[in-house]
């Protein structure tokens, strides 16, 4: 890595700190989609089309 990259890279920036966003984002993805998912199978159950 030459010096102008490292003073561009913030404290939080590495390599592991990205991988953990990543893997932060694909939870919080994955957990928007099953609220979603039981949102939806509870109206149906419920019988909630009017």
């Amino acid at each position: 890595m030459s010096a102008a990259m490292a003073q561009d890279r913030r404290p939080g920036d590495t390599d592991m700190h990205r991988r953990q966003r990543g893997k932060n984002l694909f939870i919080a993805g994955f957990l928007v989609v099953l609220v979603i998912l039981f949102f939806a199978l509870t109206i149906v159950r419920m019988g909630g089309y009017g």
